[in-house]
């Protein structure tokens, strides 16, 4: 018989019993290593407002803090408390944290609001899966008058494991120890049982607006199409963190100065997107490429497509950058539209088409291409939930995340080849001294140069 043994862990999993001990748990391992992970700490802290730089901070934390409520007679009891200390600058901040599908509650997070005011505190910050359409937004519509008093700063435990992630992996932590305790608080939270959930729902809305959809009866105004376009946009920005994850650098939804200032805005957009043409669309920003990668999903044709306007190289002939843009993708890649963008003119035709012989596909006469939109089609699932190819959530991300491997992350910037040096009239180009491999791996000076 083989035996089995139970590897130890630094914040086990097991014995996790009902949402309060999940979310005390949680509470407790995220702002523990905040105290002794200093990297991430910064990473979490600093844009709150936290004292940390270049000299290091004394970050305390501390959970299940009460205070006495002496008006309303009360004891608001926050899941936690960060204290960070750098000479004579102390920063507070309250700490509300939810797991699972529990939602932040608008009258407790104000409660806190109030008691840190009373106090001095800096900050409130809370914790949900709740993952607002733009960076720096809350899930909750929160009073403006406290939160000029105290800021709320929100995290989704997605971004919180991403940042954790990047920490580890990308910058990397110079002390073996730290980095393993890092990576322990990050194994603990992708578990199932942390409560630290995917997005796995696309909320309660969802079918009615299909519905409306079907008998083509969406209203941008319905509270159920404005609530389901910002589960998309939650959802985007899901995958934008899940997708920096695995490169390894920050990718984000692209949004307007105006959307960025007010997120209602991008909300309204995409319920106006969705009475007039049946459809949801995003632009999503990485870094290092050739364009942002965009898609548009089909509500009613249930399809979605994600595509990238590519600038067309600067070389002489149509054929030539046709060629240039092909070149790269694999030749099994059949399911790809392109199109070719010239002044005032476009035309459209299938990749193997263009493989085949560019000049047969271009009408003649076609003027100079300045930019191609290449595209690819996937099948939507319609499940609000995660089940597998049926879900509307999977269906996106596996399109996202086809289309960048098999088309974007292969595409260039183009750069023109460097100037050509012209002989004089008569003028010989000169040799190329060459060197044996002998000579070089020998590492002698192979200059020739006289020695003195």
């Amino acid at each position: 018989m083989t035996e089995e043994w139970r590897e130890a862990r630094l914040i086990p999993t097991s014995g996790i019993r009902g949402a309060a001990e999940q979310e005390a748990r949680a509470t407790s391992a995220l702002l523990s290593v905040l105290s002794i992970v200093p990297s991430f700490a910064h990473a979490v802290l600093k844009p709150c407002g936290a004292p940390l730089g270049r000299v290091r901070a004394n970050v305390e934390s501390f959970v299940e803090v009460a205070f006495e409520d002496k008006k309303s007679k009360r004891s608001p009891r926050p899941d936690g408390l960060i204290r960070v200390s750098r000479g004579s600058t102390t920063w507070t901040a309250l700490v509300e944290v939810k797991t699972e599908s529990n939602a932040l509650s608008k009258e407790q997070v104000e409660s806190y609001m109030d008691v840190a005011r009373e106090r001095n505190f800096d900050a409130v910050i809370t914790i949900s899966n709740e993952i607002p359409p733009v960076l720096g937004a809350h899930p909750l519509s929160l009073s403006g008058h406290k939160l000029r008093r105290t800021p709320v700063y929100h995290f989704s435990w997605v971004r919180l494991i991403s940042m954790a992630v990047m920490e580890k992996e990308v910058h990397g932590i110079d002390d073996p120890e730290q980095s393993w305790i890092l990576g322990e608080l990050i194994r603990y939270l992708e578990h199932e049982k942390s409560g630290a959930l995917d997005f796995t729902d696309m909320g309660s809305s969802w079918t009615s607006v299909i519905n409306a959809v079907r008998q083509g009866i969406v209203r941008k105004d319905s509270e159920d199409v404005v609530d389901v376009a910002g589960k998309f946009d939650g959802l985007i920005r899901y995958i934008c963190l899940k997708l920096g994850q695995r490169l390894g650098v920050e990718v984000r939804p692209r949004l307007t100065r105006r959307e960025v200032d007010n997120p209602e805005e991008r909300t309204r957009g995409l319920a106006e997107e969705l009475e007039k043409d049946c459809t949801m669309s995003a632009k999503i920003q990485i870094p290092g490429t050739v364009a942002d990668l965009q898609l548009r999903c089909d509500m009613r044709a249930r399809q979605i497509s994600t595509f990238a306007v590519v600038p067309a190289s600067g070389q002489a002939r149509n054929q030539t950058r046709v060629n240039w843009l092909l070149r790269p993708l694999e030749e099994s890649l059949t399911d790809v539209v392109i199109e070719a963008h010239g002044p005032r003119r476009s035309h459209a035709a299938g990749i193997s088409e263009f493989r085949e012989d560019p000049r047969e596909v271009l009408p003649p006469g076609f003027p100079e291409i300045t930019r191609f939109t290449v595209s690819q089609m996937h099948s939507m699932g319609m499940q609000k939930t995660i089940a597998g190819r049926s879900s509307f959530i999977t269906s996106v991300i596996s399109a996202v995340d086809e289309f960048y491997v098999s088309i974007l992350q292969r595409q260039r910037p183009w750069s023109p080849p460097p100037p050509k040096y012209k002989l004089a009239a008569g003028e010989q180009p000169a040799e190329e001294e060459t060197f044996s491999s002998e000579e070089i791996a020998s590492g002698e000076d192979l200059s020739h140069e006289d020695s003195e």
